[in-house]
């Protein structure tokens, strides 16, 4: 069975770290699954199959957080005793914050652009470009390790949080001008 007080690291065998290898993730995720899916406790007592439900979600919650890399982020930095409350906690600098104006402004106003498809493809890229440029940033300093380091991943965690929300606004955007 699973043991849950293991990390999601431990729990999948992977080492600590941003890089995640995905492939060794959903095969482990795949064996995980095969051993304590609720159907395979169909014919035991109603605790073991309270208790498969119970693993399986746990598996599930593993394979989620692990997979998305701005959730892997911050379960990271839970496990480093720095949780980070993304809706609580808006302390961004004012580069950043003037970075995010703009981008708002470009997006509210992409409907009025002479060429508004190609305008969105542009957009998307470049908000695809800032993501990794926020996920390679994170690896840095997680890989670091120093309280500075993790103090400013939190920060980098919050500007990817950011970036990764545009990004899920634009391909909302995208799909609404291939319906019209």
């Amino acid at each position: 069975m699973v043991d849950l007080t293991k990390n999601f690291f431990e729990l999948f065998q992977l080492p600590v770290e941003f890089q995640v290898d995905q492939a060794l993730l959903s095969e482990r995720y795949r064996e995980l699954q095969k051993s304590v899916h609720p159907d395979r406790f169909a014919g035991e007592d109603e605790r073991q199959q309270r208790l498969a439900v119970q693993y399986a979600a746990y598996v599930n919650e593993g394979f989620e957080t692990l997979k998305l890399p701005l959730n892997r982020s911050l379960y990271l930095l839970d496990l480093a005793g720095r949780p980070v409350d993304l809706e609580n906690n808006t302390l961004m600098d004012t580069v950043f914050l003037m970075e995010q104006m703009e981008l708002r402004e470009v997006v509210s106003e992409i409907r009025e652009h002479q060429d508004p498809e190609s305008e969105l493809d542009r957009l998307m890229a470049q908000v695809d470009q800032s993501v990794t440029d926020y996920q390679n940033e994170f690896a840095s300093l997680w890989q670091k390790g120093d309280e500075a380091s993790l103090e400013q991943a939190a920060a980098v965690v919050q500007k990817m949080q950011f970036m990764v929300k545009l990004s899920t606004e634009l391909e909302q955007l995208e799909a609404e001008f291939l319906d019209d």
